[in-house]
Order: C-alpha cells, then sequence, then structure tokens
C-alpha cells in the first residue's frame, strides 16, 4: 500500500488539466475546459475540467473527480494502480508498505498481465532484430513491404520463432507465471499433455497499444502458407483486451488527429503502417472488426470528422457499411474514398507522400449517404424488388442522424437519387426515427444536473460501487460534511442576536460540529461520512490541517471521491436564505460569500439533521405502536407513546430554533 506522504506528493503533482488532455481533447470555455465525456456517448460537450478546483465533472452522466479518479475510471484502474501510474508519469518515487497476500494477489493479476505483454513485445522485437531467424524471415518480410527501420521500431514491431513454445519457455525461463502466458493469450495449454504451445509461433507482430500507450494484446500475420490456418491471428479477450474499445493506432494517431480534426478510418495494421510512412499520422484501424461504439468514441473524442477508406473489394465494402451506421448516430461527418482497383491503403500510400495522398483523397472522397446510394443503386438496377430494399437500407440509415437540419438535407438529395417523392422518405425516416427513438429512450437529465453558465456550480451525484440505503437525514450529514470539508479549519465566531451560537468563544467548523452533535446525542450514521467526520476531528488538533487536501488524497477511493464531490459543488443561497440573512447576501459572490456566513449555516444545517433524525425516529415509533395494538400488547404501545410524546416535545423545540427553513441544494 502507498504510504500517505507519497500519496500527497502525487495529488500535488498531477494536475487534471495535463492528465485528462492526455485522452480527451480539451477547449477553454472561460475559466474551465471543455471536452467530450470519455465515460458515456456523449454528442455535444459535457465533461468539465477545472483547474483551480483541480478536479473534473461530466454534467450528463456524473462521472468526475481527482486525475486519480480519472484514471481509475478511464484506464480501469484501481485505486493504488491509478496512483502509480500519475507516479510514473510524473516520476515519483512510489514508497509502499507490505500487503497482505490476498491483497498483493487481487492487485497484481491485471498489472502482472501488462508487465507481461511488455516483457513479450521486448522479447518479439528483439527477435526480429537479432536472431538470425527474425532477420531473416521476419524482418526481411517488412523490407519487402517497404517499412522503414524507424517505422518499424516506432510501431514496436516484431517476431515469434517457429519452434512451438519458444517464448513461453523464455518468459517461464525469466520467472512468469505460466498462467498469466494463458490468460493473455500468448500461450495456449494442450488439454492432454499439460505443455504450453505459443499462439503466434511463426508469425510478424503487431502489437495493440491503448490510448495512453499500454500494450494490451497482438496481432500476428503468419509468412508460410499452411492449410486451416489464418493469415492473421489476434489475442482473445482477457481481462486487460476487449478488442471493441481498441484501435490499433490510436496511440500514434492521437494528436494528430486532433491537429487536422479528422480521422481517416482503414482495415488492418500495414495500411496504419504505411500510411504513417507516407507522412499521414492521423489514421486508425478496426483491424477487420466491425466497427463498435467503443471504438466510436475513441475517435469522437479527437473529432466528429471521419473519412473512411476502402480498398475496392465489393464484399469489404458491404460490410463496412453496417458499421458506419454506428458512425452517422454518433452526429459525426462521414466522408468515403475509393481507392483505384487493385489498391488498398498499404499499397496505395506507399506510392504516395503526405502532400499527393491528402490531395487524392481530397478529390474522391465522397458523403456516405450519398456513396452508399450510389453504391446499391449500381447493384440493384431495375429490380423493383431489390429497388424498396435499397430505399429501406438508405432510410434506416438517415433515420439515425440525431441533426434535424442534416436528416432533411440528405432526404431531399435521396429523394432526387432514387427518383421517389421527398414527402414518402420523409413519413419513412420518422416512422424509423420513432421507432428508434422509443427503443433507445434514455431519461432526461434534470436541470440541477446541467452544465450551467460553463462552470462547476451544479452537484452531481455520481455512481459508486458501494451502494448505501439512502435514508432522509444523510444529506444532512452530506451538507455538514461539505462545510467540514471545504472549511473545517475556518473560525465561526459566534455572537450577535440572529445568530444560533450563543457562545462568544471562537471555535472552529470541526469543533462546532463536534460539540454541537455530542451536546444532544447525536452522530452520523452513512458509514463513509461518520469516518470523515471522525478523522477530521482527529485531524484537528494539527493547526496545519487542510480538510480539503486531506479528504481528496485519502487512501480510501470512496472517501477521495466524496470529497473530489463536495469541493465541485457549490451552495446555492435561497430566496428563503436571502430573506433569513439581509440583502448583502445578494450583492455578495456566494461562493466567497458563504465562508463569511458559517456561524448561521453551519449550526442550522446541524439543527436540520436533528430534526430529521426526531421525524424519522417518530415515524419508526409510529409504525411500531400500530403493531403492538394489532398485537394487543397495549403495555408497550403505552410506553412507545410516552417516547412519542417525548421526541414531539423535542421536535416543537427543533422546530421553533429552525423558524423559517432554508431549501438546501445537496
Amino acid at each position: 500500500m502507498i504510504d500517505q506522504s507519497t500519496i500527497d506528493r502525487i495529488m500535488d503533482a498531477a494536475q487534471i488539466v495535463d492528465v485528462v488532455s492526455q485522452f480527451v481533447t480539451l477547449k477553454r470555455r472561460g475559466i474551465n475546459y471543455v471536452g467530450l465525456c470519455p465515460f458515456h456517448t456523449d454528442k455535444s460537450p459535457s465533461f468539465y475540467v477545472s483547474p483551480a478546483k483541480n478536479i473534473c465533472k461530466c454534467f450528463a452522466c456524473g462521472e468526475g473527480g481527482t486525475a486519480v479518479h480519472f484514471i481509475m475510471k478511464h484506464e480501469q484502474l484501481s485505486y493504488y494502480e491509478s496512483l502509480k501510474f500519475l507516479a510514473k508519469k510524473y516520476n515519483i518515487e512510489v514508497q509502499e508498505r507490505e500487503l497482505t497476500d490476498e491483497q498483493k494477489q487481487a492487485y497484481n493479476e491485471r498489472e502482472s498481465l501488462f508487465i507481461l505483454n511488455d516483457f513479450a513485445r521486448d522479447y518479439f522485437a528483439n527477435t526480429l532484430h537479432n536472431h538470425i531467424e527474425g532477420k531473416s524471415v521476419g524482418l526481411s518480410y517488412f523490407k519487402e513491404r517497404g517499412f522503414r527501420g524507424d517505422i518499424v521500431r516506432k510501431f514496436q514491431l516484431g517476431y515469434s520463432l517457429e519452434q512451438r513454445d519458444a517464448f513461453s519457455q523464455e518468459a517461464i525461463k525469466t520467472g512468469y507465471n505460466e498462467d498469466y502466458l494463458v490468460k493473455t493469450g500468448l500461450a495456449i495449454k494442450n488439454e492432454n499433455s499439460g505443455q504450453l504451445i505459443d499462439r503466434f509461433r511463426g508469425r510478424v507482430m503487431f502489437p495493440v497499444h491503448t490510448l495512453s500507450g499500454k500494450v494490451v494484446a497482438f496481432g500476428g500475420r503468419i509468412l508460410k502458407k499452411a492449410e486451416n490456418t489464418g493469415k492473421y491471428v489476434n489475442s482473445p479477450e482477457s481481462g486487460i483486451y476487449h478488442k471493441g474499445n481498441e484501435l490499433y493506432g490510436i496511440f500514434f494517431a492521437k494528436q494528430a488527429i486532433t491537429k487536422a480534426d479528422c480521422c481517416y478510418l482503414v482495415e488492418g495494421y500495414t495500411d496504419v503502417i504505411s500510411m504513417h510512412q507516407a507522412g499521414i499520422e492521423n489514421v486508425v484501424a478496426s483491424s477487420g472488426t466491425a466497427l463498435t461504439h467503443g471504438q466510436i468514441r475513441l475517435i469522437h473524442r479527437f473529432t466528429n470528422n471521419v473519412t473512411v477508406i476502402y480498398d475496392g473489394d465489393a464484399a469489404g465494402i458491404k460490410a463496412a457499411l453496417r458499421g458506419i451506421d454506428l458512425l452517422l448516430e454518433e452526429g459525426m461527418n462521414i466522408k468515403v474514398v475509393l481507392l483505384p482497383d487493385g489498391e488498398d491503403p498499404d499499397s496505395f500510400a506507399r506510392k504516395q507522400n503526405a502532400e499527393s495522398f491528402t490531395r487524392h483523397i481530397a478529390e474522391h472522397e465522397k458523403d456516405f449517404i450519398r456513396f452508399k446510394t450510389e453504391l446499391l443503386l449500381g447493384e440493384a438496377g431495375n429490380d423493383p424488388i431489390k429497388r424498396a430494399a435499397l430505399i429501406s437500407d438508405i432510410v434506416n440509415s438517415i433515420s439515425v442522424i440525431p441533426d434535424n437540419i442534416i436528416r432533411t438535407v440528405y432526404i431531399k438529395d435521396c429523394s432526387v437519387l432514387l427518383n421517389i417523392d421527398e414527402r414518402v422518405l420523409t413519413q419513412e425516416v420518422n416512422k424509423k426515427r420513432l421507432a428508434y427513438m422509443e427503443k433507445n429512450h434514455t431519461p432526461v437529465i434534470p436541470p440541477e444536473q446541467s452544465a450551467l453558465n460553463n462552470d462547476l456550480s451544479q452537484p452531481v451525484i455520481t455512481s459508486s460501487k458501494t451502494v448505501e440505503k439512502k435514508l432522509p437525514f444523510h444529506k444532512f450529514e452530506r451538507a455538514i460534511l461539505y462545510y467540514i470539508v471545504r472549511y473545517g479549519m475556518e473560525i465561526m465566531f459566534a455572537g450577535g442576536e440572529d445568530n444560533f451560537v450563543t457562545s462568544d468563544m471562537p471555535t472552529t467548523v470541526i469543533d462546532w460540529v463536534k460539540f454541537d452533535l455530542q451536546r444532544d446525542g447525536f452522530w452520523f450514521t452513512h458509514p463513509q461520512y461518520k469516518l470523515m467526520l471522525d478523522e477530521a476531528i482527529e485531524k484537528s488538533v494539527d493547526e496545519t490541517f487542510i480538510p480539503s487536501r486531506y479528504f481528496l488524497a485519502h487512501t480510501d477511493p470512496e472517501v477521495s471521491r466524496i470529497a473530489a464531490e463536495l469541493v465541485s459543488d457549490r451552495y446555492q443561497l435561497s430566496k428563503i436564505h436571502i430573506k433569513q440573512f439581509g440583502e448583502d447576501a445578494k450583492k455578495e459572490d456566494t461562493p466567497l460569500a458563504e465562508e463569511k456566513h458559517l456561524v448561521k449555516h453551519v449550526p442550522r444545517v446541524i439543527t436540520e439533521l436533528k430534526d430529521t433524525y426526531i421525524s424519522q425516529q417518530i415515524k419508526e415509533i409510529k409504525a411500531q405502536m400500530q403493531e403492538k395494538q394489532k398485537e394487543n400488547d397495549w403495555d408497550a404501545a403505552i410506553e412507545l407513546m410516552q417516547k412519542l410524546k417525548s421526541l414531539d416535545e423535542i421536535k416543537k423545540a427543533l422546530a421553533k430554533e429552525l423558524g423559517e427553513r432554508i431549501v438546501l441544494r445537496w
């Protein structure tokens, strides 16, 4: 486990804009930055990053937090793995204390898979450049394809020997676990003999990188003809690899895509590599699989514009058309380029430089709907059945486009191309769209979760793996924590006719919360909130204690997440609040003004908490009384009635103390 001082250093070094911009294209908007959310299908920017608060938050899906939380969610890492990820980025040495065997096993497996893949990448690359078979077979193949040495090294290409277990033996000899060889898919275990067989033997190797550059899988191309053997073999799905969420070349292309505001989409590994060598770097490959939402989301983080490059193979084009409808559904602008006969992106790029290739694309690219319509029209000919099927196909594509104006333009164009009444097409598109919307209906985002004023002002309750039973008073426990995390060590100067506090002794927010709750025998009930309150009280004896800093860097990721939410929320003054505390509240900037009114806010929200506690107890006792009356247990019922009477008196006292309530938004 990482010690607290190291966590503090990591949190200080990790600048949220720097971290998020590795994965999301951000644009400045006021004092914040905004981009497409990487955690849900985001068609308009709703992911806000605040450099001042060093946090991020999506106003649509609610995900967000510190740099650590972002890496946890984005890279699917644990809390400690995320800290180590950031420590490596900022060259911070990680000091860890000994973990239990169970913790080590849970923590190490995912990390071990990545480490093994790194070893495999280096092993295959070393074999390619230094082994006699690697040089004569693998390196010769790449040279024949025209790949320069710098490009081979850039993409970390390699070679796996023909010997059936050469890699497996070397990995085990080096100390790698046999189980991990099977889990990554680098080796296959013979069920009868129990021996390991290298999955990629006799193949040139193409490592597959994540957006952050980690190797999650491999593709291998066989160089010798063999029966019942596919030309390409890819790593199977594993604990770290999900092919529907990865695009080959995205790590090397992300900056170029942003700069060009366009992404070229091709099919295979060598297409990407050849285009890079020609100077075209904004290119990724789907690696022969149909496009998925996860892959499209990767592209959409960097651009709205996609140009799909086909090699002219009719069967391949038809298969790819099905995936492009998903791009339209995401609201992306799709162009299509059909290369000359006999050419694919690999061969064509080797004959071009960046300027000529880009010029050819600009001169020959077509809008996708027009391209699809013309392609299918050529096949349908004069056959009315085929033409009807064609129209239905085009209608399906148009109906998923989210922008109303673009849909209208496409309907008009297609009515001319297909020689069909525009009103008929409109009617069919509307039918399809209605059916689509009913099938894919999602709830409307409530106003309190909207991005208002382009800042991080509105509270959003983010998802959490730990699901607690929500009780009425938890929102007030959270409200008190808000003041503890933000202002815990601030002094509340008591006194004054309109204040709750009657003592003239100055006290901190934390000290007052402790005193006020203990005085009447109350305490927090929510597990995480109670933990945070207890630790705040314990740490407050140190005058240098900064609650927000401490809890944001907490070793418990759930506590850190809660703190990030509280720091990102802004307290909203209601009309009743303004009436209660005077016109000065209108004139002051609310986030700053609330610090001046701590002596009013904090005691009042504590009283709200007590009032809700008592209300809950009254509700429970009334239910118990009804049960006892049904059971004719009148002694118990009378005893409960006496308790109820006592609670009613407390309730009246609290109501008198509260007076006219403040409406809080938590």
